[in-house]
């Protein structure tokens, strides 16, 4: 335990606390079992540190942040952390990279049922399995998915403004009073090319000059690894897969085509769909469905993104489409804000959000001739700094969050 805790201490030295994610708050923290999901490189495991540095001394012994990738588990078990934890007086163990340590839903479900006084907070891939069939954590899990940076936190980061958020309702009711509040800090549309190439990751801010050789090797690691051991790609079409992500970059949204799709990587039907699946459960792609409720697991999606802009500008062999950007991002920041994001539907508007609103996006010179007649409709427009009417910025739903 002691090379634990000597470690613990290590990687609590080396955080720092000058920026902190909002998304700490939105996690209920006393709860018993805690799973933090999101792709690599969102930030998981520093959120996790940080709350750590903020609410436990630095020679707190009752709280222990390990990491389960490392040396140290080929030779301990997670049950057997757990245990010499608690006989020490432990109350908080922080798992980071749970879903690297085979069969951890097993033991993890005997520490929870083992030690009622012990907290368990652990963060992993977006492919992990909660229930997996061999523990069904689901009944006494709180799952929490962390999305990457928003615009407003990318601005945080970059240029040091400190921008109240804002909710899609508030936005949506009184448009051009936030939009002259952002303007009276900053030239928003000067920020938001910048973003939408490299703003969602924050190891953007560690290395600059890496981020897109960076990008492209986490998502080799999410394909080559991620999806090969927890959703069984077969090795064999990996290099598939990832052809796949580069026709998908260079389709516009209204143009799925599955048969063209497996054409041009050589898989059938059948699992192309199977693949695209696990593809948006591992943040690469969002996949779009007019009906949410009655969609099949063989479904063709009517609209296909990939997950972020970032990701399109990375995967993209030429110059993204701007009206796929524009689209990519609007999805990704409703998205991650917990709305439901659908297909409106052909001449009815690009997306209808949470059943209720519709959302038409284009470029400054966007008219409503699209969404004409449509009651709760509006058009979301790049290239403009003001909000006029029904019509809003783009950039404004990169302040969600």
């Amino acid at each position: 335990m002691e090379k634990l805790f000597e470690r613990h201490d290590a990687y609590l030295q080396g955080i720092s606390m000058d920026f902190v994610r909002p998304f700490v708050s939105t996690i209920n923290w006393g709860a018993r079992l805690i799973a933090i999901k999101g792709p690599k490189g969102v930030g998981k495991s520093t959120m996790m540190l940080q709350y750590i540095k903020q609410h436990y001394g630095a020679d707190d012994r009752h709280v222990l942040y390990c990491s389960a990738d490392t040396n140290y588990f080929s030779t301990h078990t997670l049950v057997d952390v757990a245990d010499n934890f608690v006989k020490m007086g432990g109350r908080h163990l922080f798992i980071d990279e749970v879903h690297k340590y085979s069969g951890w839903s097993s033991e993890v479900k005997e520490i929870y049922d083992l030690h009622k006084d012990l907290h368990l907070v652990l963060s992993g891939s977006s492919l992990l399995q909660i229930n997996d069939g061999q523990a069904d954590l689901s009944r006494r899990i709180l799952e929490y998915d962390m999305p990457g940076l928003s615009m407003r936190e990318f601005l945080r980061l970059e240029a040091g403004l400190d921008i109240e958020p804002i909710s899609l309702e508030e936005l949506l009711n009184a448009p051009n009073k936030y939009c002259t509040y952002v303007r009276s800090v900053c030239h928003p549309l000067e920020h938001f090319r910048r973003y939408l190439q490299y703003g969602y990751y924050p190891f953007y801010f560690e290395g600059k000059q890496e981020y897109y050789s960076r990008l492209e090797n986490v998502v080799n690691y999410i394909v080559d690894v991620e999806l090969t051991k927890h959703r069984n790609l077969e090795i064999g079409n990996t290099r598939s897969v990832k052809a796949l992500l580069q026709v998908i970059s260079q389709m516009t949204p209204y143009e799925v085509d599955i048969a063209k799709l497996s054409k041009a990587t050589g898989i059938t039907r059948a699992t192309t769909l199977r693949y695209l699946r696990h593809m948006e459960e591992a943040s690469l792609i969002r996949r779009v469905f007019t009906d949410l409720a009655t969609i099949t697991d063989l479904q063709k999606p009517d609209k296909m993104y990939l997950d972020n802009s970032n990701l399109l500008y990375t995967l993209c062999p030429v110059t993204p489409e701007i009206g796929t950007v524009r689209e990519t991002f609007l999805a990704n920041q409703l998205a991650s804000t917990g709305h439901l994001v659908e297909y409106a539907g052909y001449k009815k508007g690009d997306f209808r959000i949470d059943h209720d609103l519709v959302i038409e996006v284009g470029g400054s010179d966007k008219g409503f001739s699209q969404i004409a007649g449509q009651e709760n409709s509006f058009v979301a427009a790049d290239g403009i700094e003001s909000a006029t009417l029904r019509k809003i910025p783009l950039w404004a739903f990169g302040f969600l969050y």
